[in-house]
């Protein structure tokens, strides 16, 4: 036994254990809400994570990222998280997709069953909905945290019972015009978005949030 996994082991049984170690994770987005799912994948176990993203760790990122400082100001976001995640779990299998989700992507090439959906942009969020569906991927998508700040009215719910969030509904509407009515489990909350802010973050939201999705992909994992 890995000791760094003792004390998940005495919650999961040795055979949940295996369960974690052989799973094989997709993260795309490894922003506060991405980054902190990643990271509580990797301490449980998770034996491959694909963590995808193209951006750059910038000062705006400071307050809620937790690859976010001084000595990886400016570098690939996927690069700070592949050290973070080794410096916690050097026996992870981590595979870096540096780049933009879109139809060139090459995340459907790899091999995983579970998928977190942290993507802020609109049209990307929905092909990758779309991409999960159409494979039967176990997914969770992450909607809008911005604006917000009560950390108690995060909710794991269909997308279809999500109600204040702007991002939610915009995503529901694209995919109810494309003919799809799947229900799919998304992380939301019902806090009405504060007015006279434009992306304003929290990371006691965003750190939650995250939290929360890799709960639900880890429950995932030892119930399959």
């Amino acid at each position: 036994m890995n000791e760094r996994l003792e004390r998940i082991a005495q919650l999961v049984s040795p055979d949940g254990i295996v369960k974690l170690q052989n799973a094989k994770v997709a993260v795309v987005g490894l922003g506060g809400v991405g980054g902190e799912a990643c990271i509580a994948l990797a301490r449980s176990g998770v034996g491959t994570l694909i963590i995808q993203d193209f951006d750059l760790v910038n000062l705006s990122n400071y307050n809620r990222q937790v690859i976010a400082n001084d000595k990886t100001l400016g570098l690939e976001k996927t690069k700070a998280m592949s050290d973070l995640i080794k410096s916690i779990n050097p026996y992870c299998n981590v595979i870096i997709l540096n780049e933009r989700f879109n139809t060139n992507s090459n995340l459907f090439n790899l091999s995983f069953d579970y998928l977190i959906d942290a993507i802020d942009s609109v049209d990307e969020k929905v092909l990758l909905i779309k991409t999960c569906i159409k494979t039967n991927k176990i997914f969770i998508s992450s909607m809008g945290t911005a604006k917000k700040m009560d950390l108690k009215k995060l909710d794991i719910i269909d997308i279809s019972k999500t109600a204040y969030d702007p991002l939610a509904r915009v995503i529901r509407k694209k995919l109810h015009d494309d003919n799809i009515f799947n229900k799919f489990p998304t992380l939301c909350s019902t806090e009405v978005p504060q007015s006279g802010v434009t992306l304003g973050s929290y990371i006691c939201v965003t750190a939650t949030a995250g939290l929360m999705i890799a709960d639900f992909i880890i429950k995932k994992i030892l119930e399959n």
